[in-house]
């Protein structure tokens, strides 16, 4: 079956776990197995199952080489909690799934997750106007606006630099932005590159705009020091003094002969599990549960290798300074025990990297439900920021410089040209005001000749002109409905 690239985007790590489950159902040999001397038809053995996925799951872009066997095992443990797969008597659910001969079946039912979807609303049915209502009331979106009638001045004003005058202009001092506004700037233009780099025409579905804390970005940004290490202010969010030494040691192994610490055996295998201990157990991964769904997004870029560390740059800025921290220290000591060759081995089973991030994937990356793919995207992460943790974890120099310019452009001194400011130029919208269907109604029958009986009675009522005039114009015709407007002008001739 061909294997497709899940890319970045909504509910990614549903959109892989349905995926991969398709592959594996449409891939896995099933046939007939023997067992209890008897014959059972369409199933597997859980070894060859584990077999045949760690393949799909190596040779996968979404997920790559780095998949392990204790991770396959886990993930077809989910497949039988989930009933994606049974055993051969039916059970799923509370059963586990190990790696040996037992048999193992596909249900009937389909094993797909539904896709998250939005509450439907429940609202009053949208009538249909019919011809006899009165027209709505005009919205705030729908203002008229009187049309901009330039006259000869304005015109000259507007394209004097056109026709060659140089007109008089003046310096305008910007006005001064506030902590708030430059807040807002960082963040607007922090998600929007994002967006940008994963590609998406929104972020509403990958993360919770009113949950990114402007000042956070502001203070992963400038309060560093020079080893980009983030600085914080109250450090009682730092790391406690003993897991700091436990690292000091641990990435300065074996360190010189004059520092103070046991020798025996197995002492850095005792300093790597405090530190793995005390990560462990932090209420919250690294990345915080409301990013999740966005550093997976960011695992469909990992393609392009440039984008992939563009996007995680943009995520980890969004990032609570101290966990940026805690995490800055972290990849360091990862990065220190993967390169040093005179460590002992860690473990006997596996090697030095395959270790580090089966330790230090959970503590890092993972979802609140902790369901699904969890342990295969966390590994995925933490192997690609094993490899370039560097880069990662600085400021984008794209968006800083684009953040810095807009920010000086809004304070740099301005030129204006009298007329040209488009505030004294244009003029303002007109408004309507809403009126009452009964003066509606009104309007509707006697609108039209109360300017009319204005008009009849500003005629008489002028001394300039004698009684002949007067019924003269009393004589034409002003319009439809006159007979009953005035009754002084039937009496016009006896002033």
């Amino acid at each position: 079956m061909e294997q497709r690239i899940v890319g970045p985007g909504p509910y990614r790590a549903t959109r892989l776990w349905n995926e991969t489950i398709e592959q594996f159902r449409a891939g896995l040999p099933v046939g007939r197995h023997r067992c209890r001397l008897r014959n059972y038809e369409r199933c597997f053995v859980a070894r060859a199952a584990v077999d045949w996925l760690l393949a799909l799951l190596r040779g996968s872009h979404n997920f790559g080489p780095e998949v392990t066997r204790r991770q396959t095992v886990q993930l077809l443990g989910k497949f039988l909690k989930n009933h994606v797969i049974e055993d051969i008597q039916g059970r799923w659910g509370t059963e586990d799934f190990k790696d040996n001969r037992q048999l193992y079946r596909f249900p009937l039912s389909s094993p797909l997750k539904p896709y998250p979807r939005r509450p439907p609303f429940h609202g009053d049915p949208v009538k249909f106007p019919a011809w006899s209502d009165t027209p709505p009331a005009t919205s705030q979106d729908n203002i008229p606006v009187r049309p901009l009638l330039l006259n000869s001045d304005s015109w000259f004003k507007r394209h004097s630099i056109a026709i060659g005058e140089i007109p008089a202009c003046r310096l305008v001092q910007r006005r001064q932005l506030t902590d708030a506004n430059v807040e807002d700037i960082w963040k607007s233009m922090t998600l929007a590159h994002l967006q940008k780099v994963l590609g998406l025409d929104s972020l509403e579905a990958v993360l919770d705009a009113k949950l990114v804390k402007s000042k956070n970005i502001i203070h992963n940004v400038y309060r560093v020091n020079q080893q980009g290490l983030v600085l914080l202010e109250d450090k009682s969010q730092e790391l406690p003094h003993w897991v700091l030494s436990a690292m000091k040691c641990l990435a300065n192994w074996p360190g010189s002969s004059n520092t103070k610490q046991p020798s025996y055996p197995g002492f850095e295998k005792d300093v790597f599990r405090t530190i793995a201990d005390y990560y462990g157990h932090l209420k919250e991964p690294l990345l915080t549960f409301q990013l999740f769904d966005a550093f997976v997004s960011v695992l469909g870029l990992f393609q392009k290798e440039a984008a992939a560390v563009e996007g995680l740059q943009t995520c980890c800025l969004l990032l609570p300074p101290e966990n940026r921290r805690k995490l800055q220290l972290l990849t360091r000591l990862m990065a220190r025990i993967h390169d040093n060759r005179q460590l002992p081995p860690l473990c006997e089973h596996s090697g030095t990297r395959a270790l580090i991030v089966q330790t230090f994937s959970r503590p890092i990356l993972r979802s609140r439900a902790e369901a699904e793919l969890d342990e295969l995207l966390s590994a995925r992460l933490v192997t690609f920021l094993l490899d370039h943790h560097q880069e990662i974890l600085t400021v984008p120099p794209a968006l800083q410089a684009a953040v810095e310019e807009r920010l000086a452009h809004l304070r740099r001194v301005q030129i204006k040209y009298p007329g040209a400011d488009p505030d004294t130029t244009l003029p303002g919208p007109s408004f309507c005001r809403q009126i009452s269907p009964e003066e509606f109604e009104y309007q509707k029958e006697f609108g039209a000749q109360e300017p009319i009986a204005a008009l009849l009675e500003g005629t008489l009522a002028d001394p300039k002109l004698s009684v002949k005039e007067k019924r003269k114009k009393l004589k034409q015709d002003p319009g439809p409905g006159t007979g009953a407007l005035s009754p002084e002008s039937e009496n016009c001739g006896d002033m």
